[in-house]
């Protein structure tokens, strides 16, 4: 926390309130589970995120980047016990964070590992990859997205043989 607070002193007061203003704080953050949609944003600016049948996903904020076409979405994603996210892409930059439990993380080209709480991750732009909760509790990550605007935040792509390498 206290990195965080000495981070927020270096952010100009205009950008901390559009921040606040973009911010979905848990009165109004978006819970994607099942068909669930993104209150977000506008229905035709409602990027798809084929996650959200598989995982609950709640979208804690998401605004414009300093990078043009590109934006950021910041997301706490639960992951059942036993439950795997399935292989998927990102358009753009996975930063990742293990909040809880224990995640088997997959990805494409590099070997699996096992990650906890207080680990980190980062999962570069369209790079296949697969999250698996081993258990016993329910594994919460928070994951930072620099991602292309309009373009859905995940996507499901077919199994790959590196998941029968590990």
């Amino acid at each position: 926390m206290r990195a965080l607070s000495n981070s927020l002193s270096s952010i100009s007061l205009p950008a901390l309130a559009l921040a606040i203003t973009l911010s979905a704080g848990p009165a109004s953050s978006q819970t994607t589970h099942g068909a669930a949609t993104d209150r977000t944003t506008a229905a035709s600016e409602r990027p798809r995120d084929d996650l959200a049948g598989k995982l609950v996903r709640r979208v804690i904020q998401r605004a414009p980047s300093s990078i043009p076409s590109r934006e950021i979405v910041q997301v706490e994603t639960e992951i059942p016990p036993g439950v795997e996210s399935g292989w998927h892409v990102h358009p753009g930059e996975e930063v990742g964070y293990i909040i809880a439990g224990k995640v088997e993380m997959q990805v494409q080209g590099r070997p699996t590992v096992i990650l906890q709480a207080g680990d980190g991750f980062l999962i570069p732009p369209r790079t296949p990859h697969n999250a698996r909760d081993l258990g016993p509790e329910t594994g919460r990550m928070l994951s930072t997205y620099l991602v292309e605007q309009g373009e859905p935040i995940a996507t499901f792509v077919h199994q790959h043989a590196d998941k029968a390498a590990h």
